[in-house]
Protein backbone atom coordinates (compact mmCIF):
# COMPACT_ATOMS: atom_id res chain seq x y z
CA UNK A 1 0.00 0.00 0.00
CA UNK A 2 0.90 3.53 -0.99
CA UNK A 3 -0.02 6.33 1.55
CA UNK A 4 0.45 10.11 1.03
CA UNK A 5 1.61 12.08 4.12
CA UNK A 6 2.80 16.18 4.57
CA UNK A 7 5.49 15.14 7.07
CA UNK A 8 8.84 16.05 5.45
CA UNK A 9 11.40 13.73 4.92
CA UNK A 10 14.01 12.84 7.79
CA UNK A 11 17.11 13.32 5.43
CA UNK A 12 19.33 11.76 8.38
CA UNK A 13 17.51 8.23 8.61
CA UNK A 14 20.26 6.19 8.75
CA UNK A 15 18.52 3.36 6.25
CA UNK A 16 18.84 5.77 3.54
CA UNK A 17 22.31 4.70 2.06
CA UNK A 18 21.10 6.15 -1.23
CA UNK A 19 19.66 8.84 -1.31
CA UNK A 20 18.73 10.16 -4.87
CA UNK A 21 17.92 14.06 -6.58
CA UNK A 22 16.14 14.70 -9.50
CA UNK A 23 14.76 17.64 -11.21
CA UNK A 24 11.76 17.85 -13.91
CA UNK A 25 10.94 20.71 -15.76
CA UNK A 26 7.55 21.44 -16.52
CA UNK A 27 7.14 24.70 -17.84
CA UNK A 28 4.25 26.74 -16.09
CA UNK A 29 2.66 26.69 -12.47
CA UNK A 30 -0.04 25.10 -13.67
CA UNK A 31 1.99 22.42 -14.64
CA UNK A 32 3.89 21.68 -11.82
CA UNK A 33 0.38 21.12 -9.99
CA UNK A 34 -0.70 19.12 -12.57
CA UNK A 35 2.41 16.91 -12.79
CA UNK A 36 2.47 16.76 -8.95
CA UNK A 37 -1.90 15.46 -9.24
CA UNK A 38 -0.47 13.03 -11.79
CA UNK A 39 2.46 11.32 -9.59
CA UNK A 40 -0.18 11.58 -7.06
CA UNK A 41 -2.39 9.25 -8.95
CA UNK A 42 -0.38 7.28 -10.50
CA UNK A 43 1.95 6.21 -7.11
CA UNK A 44 -1.20 5.48 -4.90
CA UNK A 45 -3.44 3.58 -7.50
CA UNK A 46 -0.33 1.04 -7.18
CA UNK A 47 1.24 -1.23 -4.30
CA UNK A 48 4.62 0.20 -2.83
CA UNK A 49 7.11 -1.24 -4.86
CA UNK A 50 9.47 -2.29 -2.31
CA UNK A 51 10.90 -2.15 1.36
CA UNK A 52 13.74 -0.82 -0.08
CA UNK A 53 12.58 2.76 -1.36
CA UNK A 54 11.69 4.47 1.83
CA UNK A 55 10.21 7.34 0.94
CA UNK A 56 9.72 9.77 -1.77
CA UNK A 57 9.45 13.26 -2.15
CA UNK A 58 8.30 16.05 -4.36
CA UNK A 59 8.65 20.06 -4.37
CA UNK A 60 7.55 22.85 -5.77
CA UNK A 61 9.73 24.66 -7.49
CA UNK A 62 9.88 28.69 -6.98
CA UNK A 63 10.27 29.67 -10.28
CA UNK A 64 6.95 28.38 -11.05
CA UNK A 65 8.60 25.67 -14.17
CA UNK A 66 10.21 22.50 -11.94
CA UNK A 67 9.99 19.64 -9.82
CA UNK A 68 12.35 18.55 -7.24
CA UNK A 69 12.22 15.36 -6.63
CA UNK A 70 13.85 13.57 -3.61
CA UNK A 71 13.57 9.12 -2.81
CA UNK A 72 15.53 7.86 0.22
CA UNK A 73 16.64 4.32 -1.32
CA UNK A 74 19.06 1.67 1.07
CA UNK A 75 20.83 1.24 -2.15
CA UNK A 76 21.40 1.80 -5.48
CA UNK A 77 21.22 -1.58 -6.70
CA UNK A 78 17.87 -1.55 -4.93
CA UNK A 79 17.02 1.76 -7.13
CA UNK A 80 18.09 -0.30 -10.07
CA UNK A 81 15.95 -3.29 -9.51
CA UNK A 82 12.73 -0.81 -9.36
CA UNK A 83 14.23 0.99 -12.92
CA UNK A 84 13.49 -2.66 -14.19
CA UNK A 85 10.32 -3.58 -12.83
CA UNK A 86 8.08 -0.12 -11.79
CA UNK A 87 9.32 2.86 -13.25
CA UNK A 88 8.76 2.71 -16.98
CA UNK A 89 4.80 1.94 -16.18
CA UNK A 90 4.98 5.23 -13.87
CA UNK A 91 6.52 7.22 -15.99
CA UNK A 92 4.01 6.38 -19.03
CA UNK A 93 1.05 7.09 -16.80
CA UNK A 94 2.41 10.61 -15.96
CA UNK A 95 3.57 11.76 -19.14
CA UNK A 96 0.08 9.97 -20.56
CA UNK A 97 -1.67 13.24 -18.25
CA UNK A 98 0.96 15.95 -18.88
CA UNK A 99 2.54 15.52 -22.09
CA UNK A 100 6.13 17.34 -22.56
CA UNK A 101 7.88 16.66 -19.16
CA UNK A 102 11.64 17.41 -19.08
CA UNK A 103 13.07 15.08 -16.86
CA UNK A 104 16.76 17.30 -16.45
CA UNK A 105 18.93 15.32 -14.53
CA UNK A 106 19.01 12.39 -11.90
CA UNK A 107 21.65 12.74 -9.06
CA UNK A 108 23.23 9.98 -6.85
CA UNK A 109 23.89 10.60 -3.20
CA UNK A 110 25.21 10.16 0.13
CA UNK A 111 24.46 11.50 3.19
CA UNK A 112 27.20 13.15 4.56
CA UNK A 113 26.82 15.70 7.26
CA UNK A 114 23.62 17.42 8.84
CA UNK A 115 23.64 20.64 11.13
CA UNK A 116 20.15 21.34 13.14
CA UNK A 117 18.90 23.23 16.22
CA UNK A 118 18.49 21.04 19.26
CA UNK A 119 14.69 21.03 20.09
CA UNK A 120 13.50 22.96 16.93
CA UNK A 121 10.62 21.34 16.31
CA UNK A 122 9.53 24.29 13.79
CA UNK A 123 8.13 22.85 10.41
CA UNK A 124 9.83 23.93 7.11
CA UNK A 125 8.32 26.35 5.01
CA UNK A 126 10.60 26.61 2.53
CA UNK A 127 13.34 23.95 0.82
CA UNK A 128 16.56 25.38 -0.60
CA UNK A 129 18.76 23.46 -2.62
CA UNK A 130 22.37 24.86 -2.79
CA UNK A 131 24.12 22.60 -5.43
CA UNK A 132 27.97 23.28 -5.55
CA UNK A 133 29.90 21.73 -8.53
CA UNK A 134 33.55 21.40 -8.64
CA UNK A 135 36.39 21.16 -11.47
CA UNK A 136 36.71 17.28 -11.04
CA UNK A 137 36.18 14.41 -9.51
CA UNK A 138 38.03 14.67 -5.77
CA UNK A 139 36.07 13.00 -2.57
CA UNK A 140 38.38 14.01 -0.55
CA UNK A 141 37.00 18.38 -1.35
CA UNK A 142 33.63 17.49 -1.37
CA UNK A 143 34.68 16.74 2.44
CA UNK A 144 37.05 18.91 3.24
CA UNK A 145 34.58 21.74 1.68
CA UNK A 146 31.32 20.83 3.98
CA UNK A 147 34.01 20.79 6.96
CA UNK A 148 35.32 24.31 6.16
CA UNK A 149 30.89 25.25 5.93
CA UNK A 150 30.33 23.96 9.33
CA UNK A 151 33.66 25.36 10.68
CA UNK A 152 32.13 28.57 9.78
CA UNK A 153 28.65 28.28 10.73
CA UNK A 154 30.03 27.16 14.03
CA UNK A 155 31.61 30.57 14.22
CA UNK A 156 28.72 33.17 12.72
CA UNK A 157 28.61 35.79 14.24
CA UNK A 158 24.90 36.77 13.57
CA UNK A 159 22.95 33.04 12.57
CA UNK A 160 19.85 33.85 10.96
CA UNK A 161 16.67 32.86 12.75
CA UNK A 162 14.85 31.90 10.07
CA UNK A 163 17.24 29.08 9.29
CA UNK A 164 16.01 25.45 11.01
CA UNK A 165 18.37 22.77 9.03
CA UNK A 166 20.95 22.06 6.79
CA UNK A 167 21.60 18.56 5.11
CA UNK A 168 25.12 17.86 3.41
CA UNK A 169 25.08 15.03 0.95
CA UNK A 170 27.96 14.36 -1.84
CA UNK A 171 27.58 13.26 -4.84
CA UNK A 172 28.60 9.32 -5.87
CA UNK A 173 31.11 10.81 -8.83
CA UNK A 174 32.88 13.40 -6.48
CA UNK A 175 32.15 16.59 -8.67
CA UNK A 176 29.14 17.78 -6.43
CA UNK A 177 28.00 18.56 -2.99
CA UNK A 178 24.07 19.10 -2.11
CA UNK A 179 22.87 20.91 0.49
CA UNK A 180 18.98 20.41 1.10
CA UNK A 181 18.34 23.13 3.72
CA UNK A 182 15.30 23.88 5.82
CA UNK A 183 14.16 27.29 6.34
CA UNK A 184 11.17 28.48 8.52
CA UNK A 185 9.56 30.05 4.97
CA UNK A 186 11.12 31.88 1.85
CA UNK A 187 11.11 35.23 3.21
CA UNK A 188 13.61 33.97 5.97
CA UNK A 189 15.82 32.96 3.17
CA UNK A 190 15.49 36.19 1.64
CA UNK A 191 16.20 37.90 3.88
CA UNK A 192 19.28 35.96 5.03
CA UNK A 193 20.79 36.75 1.66
CA UNK A 194 20.16 40.52 1.80
CA UNK A 195 22.11 40.93 4.92
CA UNK A 196 25.81 41.64 5.08
CA UNK A 197 28.32 39.34 3.94
CA UNK A 198 28.43 37.65 0.23
CA UNK A 199 25.25 35.09 0.23
CA UNK A 200 24.71 33.30 3.67
CA UNK A 201 26.94 33.65 6.40
CA UNK A 202 28.61 37.12 7.40
CA UNK A 203 32.00 38.81 5.97
CA UNK A 204 34.33 36.46 8.14
CA UNK A 205 37.55 34.85 7.29
CA UNK A 206 36.08 31.01 7.13
CA UNK A 207 32.96 31.98 5.29
CA UNK A 208 35.46 33.51 2.77
CA UNK A 209 37.49 30.77 2.81
CA UNK A 210 34.16 28.31 1.67
CA UNK A 211 33.56 31.02 -1.11
CA UNK A 212 36.81 30.66 -2.66
CA UNK A 213 37.52 27.05 -2.53
CA UNK A 214 40.25 25.63 -4.55
CA UNK A 215 38.39 24.20 -7.66
CA UNK A 216 34.43 25.57 -7.05
CA UNK A 217 33.21 25.83 -10.41
CA UNK A 218 29.58 27.35 -9.51
CA UNK A 219 27.13 27.54 -6.83
CA UNK A 220 22.99 27.93 -7.74
CA UNK A 221 20.48 28.58 -4.88
CA UNK A 222 17.09 27.61 -5.70
CA UNK A 223 13.88 27.43 -3.70
CA UNK A 224 11.26 24.85 -3.00
CA UNK A 225 7.92 24.16 -1.33
CA UNK A 226 7.45 20.56 0.04
CA UNK A 227 4.11 19.43 -2.56
CA UNK A 228 3.85 15.60 -2.13
CA UNK A 229 5.15 12.80 0.17
CA UNK A 230 4.70 9.39 -0.40
CA UNK A 231 5.58 7.11 1.70
CA UNK A 232 4.91 2.76 2.96
CA UNK A 233 1.15 2.15 4.08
Amino acid sequence: MTRRTDDHPDLTDPRTGAPFFSTWRVGTPERQRQTVEAIDRTWQRRAWPTADLRGYHVYTGHDGSTLLHYSQWTSEPAYESFVEAHRQERVDEIDTAVPGIERVALGRYRHYRSGTREGDIRVPGCVVIVDIEFEGPDPDRQRAWVDAVFEALESEPTPHPGGISAHFHLSTDGTRVLNYAEWESAQAHIDALAAPGDGIGSATARWQRVQSWPGLKSSTVSRYDHALGLVPG
